[in-house]
Order: structure tokens, then sequence, then C-alpha cells
């Protein structure tokens, strides 16, 4: 799940007062649309340009050991704080933690460039609300009948949306976070968390190759390249997530779990699963399912940062499977 809002809530639309824009439930105006092709353009496409100047480089050099321990150690840690703290702690409260593990997961799960965690966190809770109904900012499911539907659906769930949509009001969808004085604070500053997630790799690299190319390619790798990775991983919830793979429970959308999926979005394809349990911290239901995010959040539970974490009993999913 990506979002594409760079500003602190920016949910006042022109033609309206502040006190009037945070009663709608959407907000949709030239400004927000500005903003959000703005962001489309320096993280959605941003990195799409890095990745293949990356590729191009490799003709000249071939990738290390640095930028790939860069790469994969930024996808891990970025991953995992969206998969298990925008998404698992923040949007569905499946766990609870201390406020430094809490803002140290919003900060790293804002270097992903997948939005601010207050923009992030109320798109999801709209998609939760309206799942594959009007009002969904990104289903795939409402474009017409047919494969030209469906792939049209497909294009537009998995990045068109982006360029520009009705913004949900965090407001209205996400006022726990805004009286939390941490996350405000993380939100505001999201675009310098964004370039510390690229400096970090960048740095590194030059530091262990003692070298400006290593700065370049560890910003490349670890950087452009981990984004984008991570970021179409991501998408692929919206996209194929709601028109592929197996269902098990009784829901009103169009959700499926992509279990091949799985290990390379930190068990987030089990996305059926996720909408018939919200609030479960575990997407795979079971412990041979694999879910590197549910695994991350006890293995904070083991080191006492996390508590209260959501699973439904044996008994709550058999109830569930046979209605």
């Amino acid at each position: 799940m990506s979002v594409n809002l760079e500003a602190d809530n920016d949910s006042v639309v022109l033609g309206e007062s502040p006190a009037e824009a945070g009663t709608r439930r959407v907000i949709d105006s030239p400004h927000l649309h500005k903003l959000q092709r703005r962001h489309f353009l320096l993280f959605g496409v941003g990195p799409a340009l890095g990745t293949l100047c990356a590729l191009l480089l490799l003709f000249f050099r071939p990738i290390g050991a640095p930028e790939i321990v860069a790469l994969f150690v930024m996808w891990a840690v970025t991953g995992l704080c969206v998969s298990a703290g925008f998404h698992r702690l923040f949007a569905h409260k499946s766990y609870e933690t201390g406020p430094i593990v809490r803002s140290l997961i919003a900060i790293c799960g804002s270097m992903a460039g997948q939005g601010s965690v207050f923009a992030w966190i109320a798109i999801h809770r709209r998609h939760h609300e309206c799942s594959d109904r009007e009002g969904d900012l990104h289903s795939p499911n409402l474009a017409g009948p047919g494969l030209r539907g469906k792939l049209k659906g497909l294009l537009h769930a998995h990045l068109t949306w982006m360029i520009a949509h009705p913004f949900p009001n965090v407001s209205q969808y996400a006022p726990d976070l805004m009286r939390d004085d941490r996350m405000v604070f993380v939100n505001r500053h999201y675009r310098k968390w964004v370039v510390l997630g690229l400096v970090i790799p960048a740095l590194g690299c030059a530091l262990y190759e003692h070298s400006w190319w290593g700065l370049l390619t560890g910003f490349l790798w670890g950087g452009m390249v981990r984004m984008f990775v991570l970021a179409h991983g991501m998408w692929s919830l919206n996209s194929f997530c709601h028109l592929l793979g197996k269902r098990r429970f009784e829901t009103s959308d169009g959700s499926r779990n992509l279990a091949w999926l799985a290990p390379f979005i930190f068990g987030e394809s089990w996305h059926h699963n996720h909408h018939a349990f919200p609030r479960s911290a575990s997407f795979g239901l079971a412990w041979y399912r694999i879910d590197p995010g549910f695994w991350f959040i006890r293995l904070l539970g083991g080191l006492r940062l996390a508590r209260n974490i959501q699973v439904p009993s044996a008994q709550q999913i058999a109830q569930r499977t046979a209605r």
C-alpha cells in the first residue's frame, strides 16, 4: 500500500474554511493533486529511473558486496517498518509498543518513500472502509467487465491511482495519530526521513570503499533500487492481491492470498486473511505460513518491546471459515 501525499495534512480544500474541510471524509482539490503528482514523480518515477541507471552502470563495473548488503539491509528495515509498523501497528493497532520504538518504526517506515505516516494510514483505513466498492482509491475491480476492464483496473490499482485522487481527510481517518506529538513530528519531517534513507547507504558504501564511486553506487542500490523493489512489492497488494489468488473466508471484497509472494513482501500477500481479520498481527494465521512482518513483531515481543499482540484463536478462525 502506497500513498502519494508529502505534506503534513493538506486538508484544506480551496474555497473552504479549515472547519468545513475538517468535516469531509475525503478532500479533492487541484492543490492536493499537484502535491500528489509531485510525490509520484519524485518517489515513484525517480526510483525507476535510478534503477535503470544502476543497471546501466553494471556494464562499466559489476555490483559488489557493499551494494548488495546496502540493498538488502535497507529493503528489510524499511519494508518491515512499513509492514509491521505503518500497517499493523499504526493502521490496525494489532499490538502496542513504547514511544521510542514507535517513533523509530515510524521514521524507518517513512524512509520507504511511500507517503507520510498520516497519509499512509488515512488511505489504508479508507481502503478497508470501502474495499472494492465506490470510494476505494485503488481497487482493480471497478474499471468495468471483461479482460479490458481487468487490465485497466490492474494498471490503476498498481500505479496510476497515485497520480491524482481524492485524499482521505486525516482528521477523520487518523485522529489518534494526530493526538500523538511524536507522530506529528515524524509526519512533519517526512521528506527528511526519505532523504536520510538515501544518505545512509550512500555514505556506508562510500566509507567502506573509500571512493566517490561507492557513494554513487550506494545511493543507487541502497536507495533508488531498494525503493523501486519495495514499492512495486507493496503496490502488488492493491493490484494482484485483489485479482489473483485464493480465498478462504467470506468477505465483502475481492481480497485474495498469494502465498508465493509472501517471502518478498514481508507476509503482506496473505491479504485475504488480513481482510478477514484486520486486527490480527499475524497475516499468515499459522506458524508454517511465511510472514516476516509477524515474525518481527514476535521478536519485539520476545525483547519486551511489544505487548498486547492480537492474533485470532483457532476457534475464531474455524468459525469464520465455516461461515
